[in-house]
């Protein structure tokens, strides 16, 4: 169990709202929750919970994770937001992770997952990430891509290109996210888009409360 020792602190971020008629005592949920998005797989998470003597299947770990349908938190209003997509793998499929990060204090903003990359879908990202957060003033921080910075003209958002700097949080951000998807396999059986992306966005939930 590698990732152990991140599953201390605070598990407040985690709303149990969700939770009927549920047999398993609220605290063994949240850990449960925790421990599979901090990076255990889901048989690691079981024996975890059964060393504490809660004995409860793999499913219901992984559908404590659905059903929590953790996000960022809303209502940041950042002077700088790093975006970015990178290319993740799930069952063989090709999909592009969108991610808008504030670059000081290394918080995920919004994620999304997409099947492509295009100008529209980038518009969509913007306009979901504008819903939730003040970013009328923010510099957007992006590479090269034509797509992305043609979405943010459109939107009549600020932006510069920066490859370095203040785009290394996203790109580290990048990493973690990439080598954890890369372990769906081991979380997931037969796992579908809409799936891999509500287990992204609670991770990046956890990643900010980490922080």
């Amino acid at each position: 169990m590698p990732e152990i020792s991140r599953l201390s602190g605070d598990r407040d971020w985690i709303d149990l709202d969700f939770v009927e008629r549920e047999r398993t005592p609220e605290s063994a949920m949240a850990l449960g929750i925790q421990s599979h998005v901090a990076g255990l797989s889901l048989s690691n998470t079981v024996e975890l919970l059964e060393d504490l003597g809660v004995q409860r299947s793999r499913k219901a770990v992984h559908d404590w994770v659905q059903k929590a349908d953790l996000q960022p938190e809303s209502g940041k209003s950042p002077n700088q937001i790093a975006l970015d997509e990178t290319v993740i793998r799930i069952n063989d499929q090709q999909f592009w992770l969108y991610a808008a990060a504030d670059p000081q204090s290394n918080e995920l903003l919004h994620v999304r997952l997409f099947a492509t990359t295009t100008t529209t879908l980038t518009e969509i990202f913007l306009r979901e990430l504008r819903q939730k957060h003040d970013v009328k003033t923010a510099v957007f921080l992006v590479d090269g891509a034509q797509h992305l910075q043609t979405a943010l003209q459109r939107a009549g958002l600020r932006f510069r290109m920066c490859h370095h700097g203040n785009r290394n949080a996203i790109e580290r951000i990048f990493r973690e996210l990439k080598r954890r998807t890369s372990s769906f396999s081991n979380c997931f059986s037969h796992v579908d888009p809409e799936t891999a992306e509500n287990w992204l966005q609670s991770f990046a939930r956890w990643l900010n409360a980490t922080n």
